[in-house]
């Protein structure tokens, strides 16, 4: 049956369109700095904001009006698979996520919930073949069910983690049986809320000992997805241990981790640390690390997760250009991990919100491709640290000075005359290329 009736295949029609389910800008076969906006940004559609959500937040029931709701159990859970990919291929997206148990319920016991995702996973490697449409990652969730009340990888209760071990190891082989191309690790509940009743060594010991018998186990099954940790500083508890980019990066390296994971990075996420999506960007480009990204945006006026879809085009142009000056995002995607807002109920919604964040990621695309291809800032970049090319400047970066070098130099009294950064003209330089392109 047809879960979205009357919405057809979403076409680009450019920016004199006035048809609201139509891309003005994304136009997957367009080639930009060499490769089509599809290879460059691998959009993906996340199951649980766009599939389960129902609308419900803490002052209210869900407002979500889903025809595939009228079912409930194994039922809804089929349903939803059907209406999933009516939504991604009209949509025209090449890739979507999933949690475990957004997709199937859990039963009774661990064998029930695991037979329960079988006849999923079933079902949406059929869809998949007929459809085209790929796994960019998948991922369990370990924070929902009040088992994880205490953490899962973290928790200070040895069943659960052995339950959480056993969670992983479905989701482990489910991935393989989808031909995911990453498979991500979000510690959802994975942090503290006091330090008085936390022992922190052994729970992040215990985290990393989990992350090890994952990767064993991926290469018992040949399973060669890329691994993603997921930052956030915080929500649901309130220090999480994959605080930013940095933080994950230095745990990662603790443990002798680093060669087998990168990161998933996530607009909301970087702000709710304080920093800017292209700062968490760039962080890890610079380490080698960048895996995928999670598109959203969050609201200034709220200290929460609020995951609203991307429409600031500054910000997806900064994205794009850190991810452009990467090389691209490799196995990674521009995941969705967006939700309508609770007013915006309807079905068509739905389309409305990806097309815009598909549009604007489009533009922010064009923008940074031809920031780079004039030069703007790799100039402006260049010139400002021009002191280092010569001279004392060159030594330094040789690694030809000490302490004792430096002090004889800047005996010499010359004098030191700073240039200014010029950040607002910088910033009304990319202003108009947002304006003319």
């Amino acid at each position: 049956m047809a879960y979205f009736e009357g919405i057809h295949n979403i076409a680009f029609e450019g920016r004199s369109s006035k048809n609201p389910l139509a891309f003005k800008h994304y136009n997957p076969k367009e080639v930009v700095a060499g490769k089509t906006m599809e290879e460059h940004l691998r959009f993906a559609v996340a199951y649980w904001h766009t599939l389960t959500a129902d609308g419900t937040d803490q002052f209210g029931k869900g407002t979500m009006v889903r025809n595939w709701d009228r079912y409930s159990g194994m039922d809804l859970a089929k349903a939803r698979a059907e209406a999933s990919f009516e939504f991604i291929t009209k949509l025209g997206v090449p890739f979507f996520a999933f949690h475990d148990r957004d997709i199937a319920p859990e039963g009774e016991t661990l064998q029930e919930t695991n037979k329960n995702l079988d006849i999923i996973v079933d079902m949406m490697k059929q869809f998949m073949k007929d459809s085209g449409v790929k796994l960019l990652w998948n991922t369990q969730n370990m924070f929902t069910n009040p088992r994880f009340v205490h953490g899962a990888g973290t928790t200070s209760n040895a069943e659960v983690y052995a339950y959480a071990a056993a969670q992983v190891k479905k989701s482990l082989e489910i991935g393989k049986e989808l031909g995911a191309e990453n498979y991500v690790f979000w510690g959802g509940r994975e942090g503290y809320e006091t330090l008085l009743n936390t022992d922190m060594k052994l729970e992040l010991d215990n985290l990393a000992r989990l992350y090890w018998m994952s990767i064993d186990y991926a290469k018992e099954i040949s399973f060669n997805a890329q691994f993603l940790i997921e930052p956030k500083p915080k929500e649901p508890t309130k220090h999480q241990y994959d605080f930013d980019a940095a933080t994950t990066m230095n745990f990662l390296r603790t443990y002798g981790l680093q060669d087998h994971f990168k990161l998933n990075l996530e607009a909301n996420h970087a702000t709710l640390a304080g920093h800017t999506f292209e700062h968490e960007i760039r962080v890890a480009s610079i380490n080698g690390m960048l895996g995928s990204l999670d598109a959203n945006q969050g609201d200034m006026l709220l200290g929460w997760d609020t995951d609203e879809f991307p429409q600031d085009l500054t910000s997806t142009t900064l994205t794009m250009y850190e991810v452009l000056k990467n090389g691209g995002i490799g196995r990674g995607g521009v995941n969705f991990d967006a939700k309508v807002r609770r007013a915006s109920f309807d079905h068509e919604d739905l389309f409305f919100a990806h097309i815009a964040g598909m549009d604007a990621y489009a533009k922010g695309l064009k923008v940074a491709a031809k920031l780079i291809e004039d030069r703007v800032l790799e100039d402006v970049v260049a010139n400002r640290y021009r002191s280092f090319n010569d001279g004392i400047g060159a030594d330094i970066v040789a690694d030809k000075t000490t302490l004792k070098s430096l002090e004889e130099y800047a005996f010499q009294n010359n004098p030191i005359r700073n240039e200014s950064g010029r950040q607002e003209q910088i910033k009304a330089a990319v202003n108009e290329y947002l304006l003319s392109e």
